[in-house]
């Protein structure tokens, strides 16, 4: 049975050519069902670092949450990101597992629904993009209020990135 999730995807080292890459990886393994807008931002409690390019995407998989989001730090270290204790260390890709079917789950290698959801307002505008009918299993909250409380100013889109993002992932067939 599949299952419906949502992946954050983030980068500020070469975010053009990392974005895309780390989405095409993903894309060999899961089916990717849709791309939000991908938005540059500000990156957060760094501000000499560069901006992040910051989209969600949603996919359809047979992984259970744990593989999923195991597949998805593979992918990173791949592309050459080494996870260290540093939260706003730069990252040539961060992907991160934000919302899975229905289920709640709190280890502490997982979070889902994602935290950040409420407060990041990149997360919350992507899943309603993708989503808008949403509501997140743990509060009960739907993606469209929580997107509309948060502040989009920060968020610039990227409209020809995104297009062009979009077309090459239609191309590509999952391996599995």
């Amino acid at each position: 049975m599949m299952a419906r999730a949502f992946i954050g995807v983030g980068s500020n080292v070469d975010p053009e050519r990392n974005v895309l890459l780390g989405i095409q990886r993903l894309a060999q393994h899961v089916r990717v069902a849709g791309v939000s807008t991908v938005y540059r931002t500000a990156p957060i409690g760094r501000p000499e670092q560069a901006d992040y390019y910051n989209c969600v995407v949603a996919v359809e998989t047979a992984l259970p949450p744990l593989e999923l989001s195991r597949l998805l730090h593979e992918i990173e270290r791949e592309l050459g990101r080494l996870r260290t204790d540093d939260r706003y260390a730069a990252r040539c890709i961060d992907l991160d597992l934000i919302v899975y079917d229905d289920l709640v789950l709190n280890f502490a290698e997982l979070k889902v629904p994602d935290p950040d959801i409420l407060t990041r307002a990149f997360l919350a505008a992507g899943l309603c993009e993708l989503a808008p009918t949403l509501v997140l299993p743990d509060s009960g909250r739907s993606v469209r209020a929580i997107a509309a409380e948060l502040q989009t100013s920060g968020l610039t889109p990227l409209p020809s990135y995104t297009t062009r993002l979009r077309e090459v992932v239609r191309q590509i067939e999952p391996r599995t």
